[in-house]
């Protein structure tokens, strides 16, 4: 009686750390992808009357580039651009585009002031830091813009990670140059 009792415990204790195993890294990610494709937001300005007595003609006015840079991989195989634009209106996005990464569990995309770092050393210092944290990664491939909150001060702010919250691990980064 006392086996069957240590053996039952066994399987429970085993079906528990599968269960916590499988939340924890979804390891189903390594086989989903997903792509989402945004165009520049744009801001219609209106453009001189022209001499015709027609209503004028809105022309769209385009965003001011602040700065740039390309991902490099960290934990996972990545590659894209990453650009802040301040669009018309005076707001600011920050636009990843070309983004092909691994797909992951609770995937953010932060602007840090890390250091970007290649190999495993720069893998886990954007948590270092200050980081602004822009929201969940829309897909592991395509075009994305991020809003960047208006009070956000850019200057403190130096690289771009596309940051793993559930491990405290970096998937991609790029240093963001004016």
């Amino acid at each position: 009686m006392r086996r069957r009792v240590v053996i039952l415990a066994a399987v429970l204790a085993a079906v528990i750390a599968v269960a916590a195993g499988l939340y924890l890294f979804q390891p189903w990610r390594i086989f989903t992808s997903s792509t989402v494709v945004e165009d520049v937001p744009a801001v219609a300005t209106p453009a001189a009357k022209s001499a015709a007595p027609s209503a004028p003609i809105a022309t769209p006015a385009v965003p001011r580039e602040l700065a740039t840079g390309r991902l490099i991989s960290h934990e996972h195989a990545s590659s894209g651009t990453v650009k802040v634009l301040q669009l018309p209106d005076g707001s600011r996005i920050l636009r990843l585009e070309g983004l092909d990464t691994s797909d992951g569990p609770d995937l953010r995309v932060w602007l840090s002031d890390a250091p970007v770092v290649e190999g495993v050393a720069g893998w886990y210092v954007f948590d270092d830091g200050a980081y602004l944290d822009l929201g969940a990664l829309k897909a592991n491939k395509g075009n994305q813009n991020y809003p960047i909150p208006a009070g956000a001060v850019l200057d403190d702010y130096s690289s771009v990670s596309i940051w793993c919250a559930r491990f405290a691990v970096s998937f991609a980064a790029a240093e963001l140059k004016t």
